[in-house]
This record gives C-alpha cells, structure tokens and sequence, in this order.
C-alpha cells in the first residue's frame, strides 16, 4: 500500500493517510492477479485433460495375412503355406514421435512342402515375438503414418518332417521392418493398416549333416482396430 503524508504548512503531521485513487488502483491490481491465477489454472487443467486422453499406452488387434517368402538352399525346395493369423501389439509413446512396440501372436502351425519330393514332408510351429522402434509422423489431427526398425525372435516348436528324418534349428533372430498408418475413428479409437517384413530362418538338418537354410522371411499384412490410453 503507497501512503501519501497530506500534512500542509502551519499544520500537524498526524500520520499517513490513504490515498483514495491509490486504494482503487491496489483493489484493482489484486483483481487481475487473482483473475490470472484462475486462468493459468483452467489453462493447465485442459492441458492435462489432453494429456490424459492422449495416454503413453497403446493396444492394436489385427488380423494379418502372413506371406513366405520361401528362400531355400537345402536343394528339396522347401516352402510354408500363408495364411491368416492373428496379432495383438503394445505400444508405449516414449514422446510424441518416438514410441517402442511389442508384437505378440500365438504359435502358428505351418504344414511344410518340398517341390523337390513333390509332396508335403511334414510341419512345424513357430512363435515369432517382435520388438520395434517406431516413428509416429504428426497427424494435424487426421491419419498418423509411422516406421518402425527392430528385431525378431522365433522359436521353431512341433517339428515334425520325414518322421523326424529331417529337422531344424529350434531359434531364429532376425531384423523387422514396418510401416503403417492409424486413422481416427471417434474417442481414443483408431482404424489400423499395417505392413512387416521380418526375416526369419532356420538351418536344416538330415541327421547330423547341415544341407542347408531356409529362410521363410513372411511379409505380414495386417488390418485392425487401436485404443490408446
């Protein structure tokens, strides 16, 4: 509070008196302070509301249509049949761009033919849980496109060629690509397409005698549905 001494000549100082038009002056200063307060306060709530609908977390089911490349050099002509199968990723945002995604399926039987033979040899099963980095491209609100780079583990289980003539290496590792785009649909839900590379191979064994790799190296097409949280 600023006091101004109103005593004049020939007159007694009584002490500061208050000066009227200063006193509105502070009244109305403590009112902006007091509005801006409110304000900031409003301001940071939106903002954390829109953080928090915009979660770190992120679940995607698909449905993918696995496609084998079939690359052999064991001389029999080896080669896995496609099919659809189906996928369920986590993803957690490390920022805005930047998030790491798990891709998880169950084990996939695959029934295994040799074009040298003429004829299906046999099958197998492989789980091949992958781990990316991704890059989510700004969306302005519309479709989000993003890359991603990591890498693939798989696990060859249920072997089961030329009664057991023939058999595998039981674990593979592998590089993974992927490109795919989320579109909003309402709330936290989004349309999903999605596209992998993973490159996935095994030697082969007849007894103890390598003859060779064959790699299954599967682009995997995937269509789903995203909640982020």
């Amino acid at each position: 509070m600023i006091y101004i001494n109103q005593g004049g000549s020939g007159r007694g100082f009584n002490g500061p008196r208050e000066c009227p038009l200063l006193q509105i002056f502070d009244f109305t200063m403590k009112k902006q302070v007091i509005a801006a307060a409110v304000l900031c306060t409003l301001v940071s709530g939106a903002a954390f509301a829109q953080q928090a609908k915009e979660g770190p977390f992120m679940v995607r089911a698909r449905a993918v249509s696995l496609n084998s490349a079939n690359g052999d050099t064991t001389g029999l002509g080896l080669s896995v049949n496609n099919k659809w199968i189906p996928e369920v990723d986590i993803s957690y945002f490390l920022s805005k761009n930047l998030a790491v995604e798990l891709i998880l399926t169950v084990p996939q039987k695959h029934t295994l033919t040799s074009s040298a033979l003429g004829k299906e040899i046999g099958s197998l099963e492989h789980l091949p849980p992958t781990l990316l980095l991704q890059y989510h491209f700004a969306g302005n609100g519309g479709a989000k496109p993003y890359v991603g780079l990591g890498v693939n583990y798989t696990k060859f289980t249920a072997v089961d060629i030329l009664n057991g003539a023939v058999g595998v290496n039981s674990d593979s590792w592998g590089g993974a690509l992927q490109a795919g785009v989320d579109i909003p649909l309402g709330g936290n839900m989004y349309l999903n397409f999605d596209v992998k590379k993973a490159y996935i191979k095994t030697d082969v064994y007849i007894g103890t005698a390598n003859q060779g790799t064959f790699k299954v190296d599967p682009v995997l097409v995937g269509v789903g549905l995203g909640w982020r949280f």
